[in-house]
């Protein structure tokens, strides 16, 4: 676990989390977890368009892809892109090399 308090590493697939959001926003109220049934504030409302989400998304989808591509299995690889880059770049490469990538 990363150091951050929030910081769980969880991403999903963009269109996933688009549907879900979508639904969120129309019903104006919380649909999953501890705030379900309650009102979306402005700001949750906000973050439900998705710019920031977007970006952890990507990136998520990035390290999944990169650890895929360096030979570990999809459990590793979902492990892997939760995880902050500069934590497993190093392991990535090391694992390039050793399958004969660059």
């Amino acid at each position: 676990m990363a150091n951050g308090k929030y910081r769980d590493g969880r991403w999903s697939v963009p269109g996933k989390r688009a549907k879900g959001y979508a639904e969120e926003r129309k019903a104006k109220v919380h649909k999953w977890g501890n705030k379900e049934g309650k009102e979306l504030t402005d700001y949750e409302a906000g973050m439900r368009s998705g710019y920031l989400q977007c970006q952890n998304d990507h990136g998520g989808m990035f390290k999944y892809g990169q650890a895929r591509d360096a030979g570990f299995s999809k459990k590793d690889a979902g492990e892997m892109s939760k995880k902050p880059w500069k934590e497993i770049k190093s392991i990535i490469e090391r694992a390039k090399k050793g399958k004969g990538g660059k």
